[in-house]
């Protein structure tokens, strides 16, 4: 196990630099990226002991230093400073958005809202936005998309243009018969392993974790969250008697294939559609628009970064 333990350990730690996101010792067990030559020689789990014992070596400390519990390459030690920074505003963020989930959990159709990107790992800047993804019911995807992106427009909070500072970045929508990430990737991997729920009607972020199992496969000490997070809300009974009268309302067939139609043609008309390496899906079961796909790009910086390093 050591020297292909030791590499997946610099692997992880250069990953996350690449983010400028330094981890502490349970974060590199947590996140600890996959390789078949340790997946093969390795019968038995990784230990938070078998990370401990292997930081501590000295070919690993050739290129790693640590500070406040923290682990960076050397000569990054200024992001332990920023991660700190960074999380005391994400969490202001976070008790922001979650003021707007609680009004958008009135949507016709909406199961789930999840927040992923930079602010789930607590890591936003102060202009960034709120990238989330939103579970609909399955069958009413069109209507549930349109409802809660006018909703949320309502209230000043949708994304679009140049008003991006703290709004909601609407471009993820799978349904719940289906819940599986499409673009699997070591981007994706993190981004969902970090995600949590700001509203979760009925249990579905448990079925969304066990559907999206294919994580493991990037990053072998994946596990499902033992107990429900502090920020999730549930439903309480005026947000559910509002969501499911103006479900009674709007639930027709007629309704969802007229959105639908009218939808896709604006979204294959959007120049942004077109883009090279552009990730554009949709169908009844997702609605993803990602022209600007970050996980190739950071990928690519990955594998710069690793080629300085040698054992």
């Amino acid at each position: 196990m050591g020297d292909s333990l030791k590499r997946n350990i610099l692997n992880t730690i250069c990953y996350y630099d690449v983010l400028n996101y330094p981890l502490t010792l349970f974060e590199i067990w947590k996140h600890l990226l996959s390789s078949e030559d340790l997946n093969r020689t390795t019968k038995n789990k990784i230990t938070l002991k078998n990370v401990f014992l292997s930081l501590g070596e000295s070919d690993l400390k050739r290129f790693v230093e640590s500070e406040d519990g923290f682990y960076f390459l050397k000569g990054r030690n200024h992001l332990v400073r920023e991660r700190i920074k960074r999380s005391k505003l994400s969490i202001l963020k976070i008790r922001k958005m979650k003021k707007i989930v609680n009004l958008l959990r009135i949507s016709p159709f909406v199961r789930m809202i999840l927040i992923t990107g930079k602010l789930a790992m607590k890591n936003a800047h102060p202009k960034s936005d709120w990238d989330v993804l939103v579970v609909l019911r399955e069958n009413r995807i069109w209507i549930g998309r349109t409802f809660i992106t006018l909703l949320a427009h309502f209230f000043g909070k949708r994304r679009h243009h140049d008003k991006i500072t703290n709004r909601v970045c609407f471009n993820y929508f799978i349904a719940t018969n289906s819940l599986e990430i499409r673009n699997k990737d070591f981007y994706s991997a993190n981004e969902y392993f970090f995600c949590f729920p700001l509203f979760d009607a009925k249990n579905y972020f448990k079925r969304f974790q066990l559907r999206n199992h294919w994580i493991k496969n990037y990053k072998p000490n994946y596990y499902l969250s033992p107990k429900e997070n502090l920020h999730t809300s549930k439903d309480s009974g005026l947000t559910k008697f509002v969501r499911i009268l103006l479900e009674n309302l709007f639930d027709h067939d007629f309704l969802e294939n007229y959105l639908e139609k009218i939808e896709t043609e604006k979204i294959k008309k959007n120049p942004k559609t077109n883009n090279e390496n552009s990730f554009v899906q949709v169908d009844k079961n997702a609605l993803i628009f990602l022209p600007y796909p970050k996980g190739p790009d950071v990928f690519e910086k990955f594998k710069n970064k690793m080629q300085e390093f040698r054992f």
